[in-house]
């Protein structure tokens, strides 16, 4: 044990002569992912407060389709079932459950916005349309939020992952964090932006 604790204080005398411990800047980036993490939490939370005012609005139309409705309704209720704080940062499978969860409230969202195309009393509604303008808006600042996030995440793992600070790292526990994947970013950055002067459904672009 003390042979084990002579190289370890070793390998850290070795590490802070290599160009610094990296402790504080672990700090001011962990920091900064955490603050990016709550922005990204925030405006999704701000969505789901839109979308249950989409839903209300569009039960008032008649004969919508139901099916449609519901999976909106089952996503947003999934979504919003499952909690996320700083520390879900540092849980991968807790962050792909959220990763997963606003992916299929996007995706059915996306297919409500293109069922409202058959229903013209819909879309001539003003509170519908609002709503529109503002989840547009909301999807927007998401993206931003996300992009933010993914940036910070990246510099701190770069740290995380770099020799000496690893060390350092290491040593007072500061782990690589999970960022959205490829697959995820493409299929939960897509708003759904419908066109309302009669074309068809367009993907939102980045």
């Amino acid at each position: 044990m003390k042979s084990w604790l002579i190289k370890l204080g070793a390998v850290l005398a070795a590490a802070l002569s290599l160009g610094g411990c990296g402790y504080n800047d672990f700090q001011r980036l962990d920091e900064a992912t955490k603050s990016a993490w709550s922005e990204v939490v925030n405006q999704y939370q701000r969505r789901s407060d839109l979308i249950d005012n989409l839903v209300n609005t569009v039960k008032g139309e008649a004969n919508f389709e139901q099916e449609t409705l519901t999976r909106v309704i089952e996503a947003r209720a999934k979504a919003t079932s499952i909690q996320v704080t700083p520390e879900t940062l540092n849980n991968p499978e807790a962050f792909k459950q959220f990763q997963a969860a606003q992916g299929e409230l996007s995706s059915a969202l996306s297919r409500l916005m293109v069922t409202v195309e058959r229903y013209p009393d819909l879309k001539a509604n003003k509170a519908f349309s609002d709503l529109r303008v503002a989840l547009e808006g909301t999807e927007n600042r998401i993206a931003v939020a996300r992009n933010r996030y993914i940036q910070a995440v990246q510099e701190y793992n770069v740290l995380a992952r770099s020799f000496p600070t690893n060390l350092t790292g290491m040593v007072f526990g500061y782990k690589a964090k999970e960022n959205f994947t490829v697959a995820n970013e493409a299929e939960i950055s897509r708003a759904p932006r419908v066109d309302f002067g009669g074309g068809a459904a367009q993907p939102a672009s980045r």
